[in-house]
């Protein structure tokens, strides 16, 4: 083997070398940046889900003093429901009692009252 060829060897060898080195770097690099996207994403994800969170709380915080209203005003309501029920009933009875002594007789009926004086036929015919 001459010294040209164990240089073109030599030489070939090296560059396999480097390109093996080339290529090792390479990977290394895609694998950081993989790493570094998924923790991009997962820091995106993180931040909205603590801005749903905040939002959530909020109409929570909202929704929780109209809840006790419309509670308290239902319960006002179904008093007054029950109030109005034990005036109808006492409106009821009042009212079949009245019903019942309203029951007419003829001793309750007026009678005309006889009339005493003269009729005349010009005081009729001014009448009409």
């Amino acid at each position: 083997m001459s010294k040209e060829e164990f240089e073109q060897r030599w030489a070939k060898k090296s560059l396999r070398e480097m390109l093996s080195t080339a290529k090792e770097h390479v990977d290394k690099l895609e694998e950081s940046m993989n790493d570094a996207k998924e923790d991009s994403m997962q820091e995106l994800l993180d931040s909205q889900r603590k801005k749903l969170i905040e939002r959530n709380d909020t109409l929570e915080a909202m929704v929780k003093p109209l809840k006790e209203e419309t509670m308290a005003t239902m319960m006002a309501l179904s008093t007054r429901i029950e109030e109005l029920k034990g005036e109808l009933a006492l409106c009821q009875v009042a009212v079949g009692k009245g019903v019942a002594s309203a029951a007419l007789s003829y001793e309750d009926v007026l009678k005309p009252k006889e009339f005493v004086r003269t009729r005349s036929a010009c005081d009729v015919d001014n009448f009409l």
